[in-house]
């Protein structure tokens, strides 16, 4: 049976009229009133199994009740007093907390903010500032935020580059190792060299390296489509910045916090970056990011060049130190690495049934699962993707697509093993009935970036 949305789409079709288009991804008219641990209850009050965690936003689960009774506790004491002037007793031990977490044994320091966008912009600032130089690297399909500064070092899609231009000066975007663009026979090496190439031909003939401050990569692209970069690359890459003295960042801010199967995803590559972003999951949702990096390049802006009235808010900073907490003693970095190869195994499987799942992409708890037209015929299924999302959007499962054609799979991490088993059946479902042509989608509406 499927789902029924009526009070949802009434709503939505209301809120239409104050709304701007702007401020959000078409991809079904629900909206929500209650989360608990891996689950969601709507307006008509279906209950869903959650495979998007808010966009790796509820790691540790929808309303945790540790995050919940800090935010209780904290609203009592003290809403709001800026650190931008003053400080308030949390602001410490959460710096604390974030510079023995994030990878590098050196002296580090830690900036706050309120989005993954301003980290991922406060990071040019401290890389021009520290380095003395102008231009940062980033690349292909990468997503940093929609910030200026942000939206200039991403490179996804291009409603995020129409009518808003001139953007950000001196960032610049190479192309990211696709592993669809392997060629025959091509080892890891080769094809990492293959692409490293472009930095080379780039130094040598338009970008002179003295001149680039920083390169800033996700170690695991999200929005891009979940996609690790492959491990010869990133410490090829970062050689390269050593040897040049080019500045190693990383955005963390959809990857991090256990969400992988590590801490952070740069611990795949047992690397310590200079400068390290994070968002999302920070708070457990509330508006907090961080930016932690060597002291040295923290302390190459004097304020106010990265300050903010409300970063680093008091109940912020406690749902933080909850979600730290949680994160710790329900070990969640080992469960996403446990559960996620259990659902890797479970959609390989899928995949020998189904022969328009070309690939099964799964770091923890993280995954993307790439849909192609048919087996003979490997180009990207858009409509398979969107069929499949719909599909489970009206069976109880929240999953959405990335790059058009991959599917998302972010639960939160306490999800649970019969949680996981629910939504694969009802995923296998949806696989079924589109090989059926049982899903008709409503053309008249958009879907997706």
């Amino acid at each position: 049976m499927s789902y029924s949305h009526l009070k949802s789409e009434a709503y939505i079709n209301e809120e239409r009229q104050y709304f701007a288009p702007t401020g959000r991804i078409q991809y079904a008219d629900i909206g929500f009133v209650k989360g608990n641990g891996a689950t969601l209850t709507d307006m008509d009050g279906n209950t869903y199994i959650d495979l998007l965690a808010s966009a790796s936003v509820a790691n540790v689960g929808h309303c945790h009740p540790k995050v919940v009774n800090a935010i209780k506790k904290q609203a009592e004491q003290l809403v709001h007093n800026t650190p931008a002037y003053f400080t308030h007793n949390l602001v410490l031990e959460l710096q604390k907390r974030l510079t023995n977490i994030t990878p590098g044994q050196f002296p580090k320091k830690v900036i706050f903010g309120n989005s993954g966008s301003d980290a991922n912009d406060g990071m040019i600032k401290y890389a021009r500032a520290y380095t003395g130089r102008q231009n940062i690297i980033t690349f292909t399909d990468a997503y940093h935020g929609s910030t200026f500064g942000a939206i200039t070092e991403s490179a996804v899609s291009l409603n995020m580059r129409r009518n808003m231009g001139p953007f950000v000066p001196g960032i610049y975007q190479l192309p990211f190792p696709d592993e669809n663009e392997k060629l025959p026979q091509e080892d890891e090496i080769a094809f990492s060299e293959r692409y490293l190439d472009h930095f080379r031909l780039a130094f040598r003939t338009y970008l002179p390296p003295e001149e680039v401050a920083a390169i800033l990569i996700e170690p695991i692209q999200g929005d891009g489509g979940i996609r690790q970069l492959p491990f010869y690359f990133v410490k090829e890459l970062y050689a390269l910045c050593q040897e040049h003295g080019i500045l190693f960042m990383v955005d963390e801010v959809n990857q991090g916090l256990a969400r992988s199967g590590k801490m952070w995803s740069i611990d795949h590559f047992d690397i310590a970056p200079d400068l390290l972003a994070t968002g999302k999951s920070l708070a457990a949702g509330l508006p907090l990011s961080a930016i932690v990096g060597r002291a040295e390049i923290m302390n190459s802006l004097p304020a106010p060049g990265h300050c903010f009235t409300t970063a680093g808010n008091p109940i912020c900073c406690a749902a933080s130190l909850a979600t730290l907490d949680i994160i710790e003693e329900e070990e969640l970095m080992e469960k996403s690495a446990c559960d996620g190869e259990y659902v890797k195994a479970k959609l390989q499987a899928m995949q020998e049934v189904y022969p328009f799942i070309k690939r099964v992409r799964m770091y923890g708890l993280n995954g993307g699962i790439e849909l192609v037209v048919e087996e003979n015929n490997q180009s990207a299924n858009t409509d398979c993707a969107n069929k499949v999302m719909t599909y489970l959007l009206n069976h109880g499962v929240i999953m959405i697509t990335l790059a058009g054609n991959i599917l998302r799979f972010q639960p939160p991490l306490v999800i649970t093993r019969e949680e996981l088993d629910r939504a694969l059946s009802l995923l296998e479902a949806a696989f079924k009935a589109y090989r059926n042509g049982e899903i008709v989608l409503d053309t008249n509406q958009p879907i997706g970036w």
